[in-house]
C-alpha cells in the first residue's frame, strides 16, 4: 500500500463522520479493466479497491478519491473541489490513453453476431456508410447484444472498436428505419470521438448534433423508440 493512503481515508472519514468511531480500513490497488474505485462495508471493516492506474497519482488526487468514496458510502455531499480534481486527472490525455490501452488488454468484449433473425447489422452499416459517409468509415465489429436490453438502445465501444445494438430491435415489428437510426447514431460516435473540454467530456459535439439531424426519418425513429 502506498504510504499515507490509509491515512487519507481515515482523515476523510473523520471529516465526514466526526462523531462515529473510526472503522478498520483495508485499502488496496486492483487491476480493474477500467478506472473503477469501490468501497464496501463488510463485518465492520471498510474494504476499498482502487484502480491500479491510480498508483502514480498525486497526493491531492488520492485525497480527492478518499473523500469521494467515503462520502458516497455514507450518502454525504461530495465537495465540488474534490470531484473536479479527480475528474480532471482521469480525463487528462496521459491517463485517458492508459485507460484506453488497459481496456483493450484487460476488458473482454463478447462479439455475438451481426446477422440477426430479421436484420443484418453489417449490411445496414454498409448501406448507411454509402448513403451518408461517402463510404469512408471503416466498419467496426458489428453485433447484436446478448440480451434484450431496453435501457440501452446501442453503444459504440472505442476500446474494442465495436458497435452493439440491443437485440430487442431484431424483430419484424421494428421498422428498418428505427434500426438504421440507432446504427447511424453510433456511426456518428465513430466519426466524432469523445472530446475533452477542460475536465469535462463532450460526448455530442455540435458537429455530431448537426449531422444527426440529417437522418431523414429522425423524428419517426425517435417517436417509435419512445413508444417501444
Amino acid at each position: 500500500m502506498r504510504e499515507g493512503l490509509l491515512e487519507f481515508f481515515q482523515e476523510s472519514y473523520r471529516e465526514l463522520r466526526p462523531r462515529a468511531p473510526l472503522p478498520d480500513f483495508v485499502v488496496e490497488f486492483f487491476a480493474f479493466a477500467n478506472v473503477n474505485n469501490t468501497i464496501r462495508l463488510r463485518e465492520g471493516r471498510l474494504l476499498v479497491r482502487l484502480s491500479d492506474l491510480l498508483e502514480g497519482a498525486p497526493e491531492s488526487v488520492l485525497r480527492a478519491i478518499a473523500h469521494i468514496l467515503v462520502a458516497k458510502m455514507y450518502r454525504k455531499p461530495v465537495e465540488r473541489a474534490h470531484a473536479t480534481r479527480y475528474r480532471k486527472y482521469v480525463s487528462s490525455h496521459k491517463i485517458a490513453s492508459k485507460i484506453h490501452l488497459v481496456r483493450q488488454m484487460r476488458g473482454r468484449k463478447r462479439i455475438e453476431t451481426a446477422r440477426g433473425k430479421v436484420y443484418d447489422l453489417d449490411i445496414i452499416f454498409e448501406d448507411l456508410n454509402a448513403r451518408y459517409f461517402h463510404g469512408l468509415l471503416a466498419r467496426p465489429n458489428m453485433t447484436w447484444s446478448r440480451d434484450h436490453a431496453r435501457n440501452i438502445l446501442g453503444h459504440y465501444d472505442p476500446a474494442h472498436n465495436t458497435i452493439v445494438v440491443s437485440r430487442v430491435f431484431d424483430h419484424p415489428r421494428v421498422p428498418r428505419y428505427a434500426v438504421e437510426y440507432i446504427v447511424y447514431h453510433e456511426m456518428l460516435h465513430l466519426k466524432h470521438p469523445v472530446r475533452l473540454r477542460g475536465s469535462r467530456r463532450c460526448v455530442h459535439p455540435a458537429e455530431f448534433a448537426a449531422e444527426e439531424k440529417l437522418f431523414p426519418q429522425l423524428e419517426d425513429a425517435k417517436s417509435f423508440l419512445k413508444c417501444l
